[in-house]
Formats: structure tokens, C-alpha cells, sequence
């Protein structure tokens, strides 16, 4: 589809960790104009004051109230839990040209009570769930098109299910006793990372939390439905580490007997021949987050254990990047038909 004009753009929820880096990636795309940055302070001001790599002239930080929202053709937001649901819900009908592509959890659990349960929330725009899409870029490059809701996965989930969704379709893998161990730099857990861990020396140690409920395990356990009728038993343990960004995520699982290192290798490999922002690298091969950081790729590492017919596999991306910002680009260019790597290469 080819657009003469460039696609409308708003942002609210602009200076959080997220939202400033979905402004300056937004600033480099060539088919977009930032019409509103908002947040609730520092109105008035210059977005470059809180990013230094934003170069661009940019509007102003304004409250919402200022957004013509017929002068828009889409929405990002990047917001606590609970508030996009509530702008979307009072927009959504007014203006049917709007699109809504959505960073926080409020469109990503479509069972309602176990929403409620995982963030103690209850949802205010039920009715637009139909309308709404969960979309991990690689898995929905034509469906996305149909909806006007678009929910961004969170950073935990899209480590893991890059490499693993895949292999749960072919049945390659054993469904029981999968363990999931992911480390992220502090920034995944927000500005007010202070008030959250005060006394954790987080910047210094490597913490974990969340142990028994982190909130990422029921959207995991939703997306794993989808994919096999089987019941597949994971545990998912979560873990600071001192750096600002990046994630590594440590799988460990049992192969079936008619699978393989090559099988599963080779398997990725054609599944994400069309993908080019997922990387499969060689057999045994060791990864960290370094590579992927500031970028919106995953890199993939299947690694053989002492074990018979027990694996590693690794998974590292950014999470503020391939976790949210830079995928939440990439739905919005596979939404309006642009390069999937526009702005994001």
C-alpha cells in the first residue's frame, strides 16, 4: 500500500525509558511525523533534554489534552499498567481512523480474570479486546493488518518465545519441565527502579524476584496455549543484573527422541529465513546480550549439556529495543505496509 503522506504520530508516555527510546528511533523513520509527545510533566519542555541522541526538531511535551486527535493516524503508548485501557477506551470509538499500538500490559491477557489476578487490575475496555491483536512482529506479519488495536508484547515473553514458539508447533521438544532463567539490565524495571528495590544495591549485584508470580508467566503460558493443545510445565525465574539494558534469557529443555541439535537448528533457521531482525547462530555457540543491544535483534544459540538429550538454548535481545520500543516499530511498519526494517536498521 503506498502512502503519499507521512503517518501521523503520537506519543503518550514519551519520557519513561520506553517512550524516549520509541521517540528517537520514531525521529529516524522517513514515513512518520511526531505530531504530540505527551506525559503528565516536564510539560513544555524539549524531549532532547531527557535523551541526548535525540537530534532532531521535535514538538514540545504536552499534556494529551492538546492532542487533534483527527489529525492523527496512530497512537503509541507507553504507560503504567491500567492507563492505556482508558485512552483507548474513550477515543476509540469517537475517531474509527485511529490506531492504538500499546506497550503496557492492558490488551495482552485476553482471559479477564486472569488479568485481574496477574496485575490486580480491573479492565475498563472489554469490549475492545475483539478488537485487539498480541503481537510478536515475526509471528503476525499478516493478521496484524486487520486490527486496530495493537498489543506489544513484554520483554520476558519475547526472549523466550522467539526460539521456542517454533519448536512447540513442530513438536520438537519435550512440553514438561522446561526452566526459564532470564536476566535483564535494571531499566526493565522502570524509572522508579529506587522505590521498587530501595536497599538491593542493585547497581552493583545481580538480584532476582518475582520468583513464584512474575507477571510475564501468564502471558507466556497464554501464547504457549496457542501453539499445542498439550499442557507444557515451565518455571520462569527473572533476575537484575548491573547494566542498564539487554536481556539474556537461559532455556533449558529435554528433546524428543526423533529430534536433534541440527533438527531444532535447522528448523529456526527456516521458520525465520524471511525474519531480519532474528539471528540463528551455529551450534555450541556462547552469546550475550553486548551484540543486540541498542538494536532490534534477537540472536538465538542452541548449546548441547553433559546430559543426553538435554539443551541450552539462548536467547538475547534488547529490552527496551526487540522488548518493546523497536518491536512496537516494527508492528506499526508491518500495520501500514512500510519495509519491516524501516527505522529500526
Amino acid at each position: 500500500m503506498f502512502r503519499k503522506n507521512k503517518t501521523k504520530i503520537a506519543v503518550i508516555g514519551a519520557t519513561g525509558f520506553t517512550g524516549l527510546d520509541l521517540v528517537y528511533l520514531l525521529s529516524k523513520h522517513s514515513k512518520i511525523k511526531i505530531i504530540n509527545l505527551c506525559a503528565t510533566k516536564n510539560l513544555g519542555k524539549k524531549i532532547s533534554l531527557f535523551d541526548k541522541r535525540i537530534k532532531k526538531k521535535l514538538p514540545k511535551i504536552s499534556s494529551v489534552k492538546k492532542i487533534n486527535w483527527n489529525n492523527i493516524d496512530l497512537v503509541f503508548l507507553s504507560l503504567p499498567n491500567g492507563e492505556a485501557q482508558k485512552i483507548i477506551k474513550k477515543y476509540f470509538y469517537k475517531f474509527d481512523h485511529l490506531k492504538f499500538i500499546d506497550l503496557s500490559a492492558d490488551f495482552r491477557i485476553t482471559n479477564l480474570k486472569k488479568y485481574f489476578k496477574t496485575y490486580k487490575i480491573n479492565h475498563r475496555a472489554k469490549d475492545l479486546i475483539k478488537y485487539s491483536i498480541y503481537s510478536i512482529s515475526e509471528f503476525n506479519k499478516n493478521k496484524i493488518k486487520n486490527y486496530r488495536i495493537i498489543s506489544n508484547p513484554g520483554c520476558y515473553p519475547t526472549s523466550i518465545q522467539l526460539p521456542l514458539i517454533p519448536l512447540i508447533k513442530k513438536n520438537l521438544i519435550k512440553f514438561n519441565n522446561i526452566t526459564i532463567d532470564s536476566k535483564s539490565g535494571y531499566s526493565g524495571a522502570g524509572k522508579n527502579i529506587e522505590k521498587k528495590f530501595k536497599h538491593k544495591n542493585l547497581y552493583n549485584s545481580t538480584y532476582a524476584y518475582s520468583t513464584k508470580n512474575h507477571r510475564h508467566i501468564a502471558e507466556i503460558d497464554q501464547e504457549f496455549s496457542k501453539s499445542t493443545k498439550k499442557k507444557i510445565s515451565f518455571t520462569f525465574n527473572p533476575h537484575l543484573i548491573p547494566t542498564f539494558r539487554g536481556i539474556l534469557s537461559t532455556i533449558y529443555l529435554d528433546i524428543n527422541k526423533r529430534s536433534s541439535l541440527k533438527k531444532i537448528r535447522g528448523e529456526l533457521i527456516k521458520y525465520y529465513k524471511n525474519s531480519p531482525f532474528v539471528k540463528i547462530h551455529k551450534l555450541n555457540t556462547e552469546i550475550g546480550s553486548g551484540n543486540v543491544m541498542n538494536t532490534n535483534n534477537c540472536e538465538i544459540s542452541i548449546c548441547q549439556t553433559r546430559v543426553k538429550n538435554k539443551i541450552i538454548i539462548f536467547s538475547a535481545i534488547d529490552n527496551l529495543v526487540k522488548g518493546a520500543s523497536g518491536q512496537a516499530i516494527q508492528n506499526m511498519n508491518l500495520l501500514y505496509d512500510f519495509l519491516e526494517t524501516d527505522g529500526l536498521k
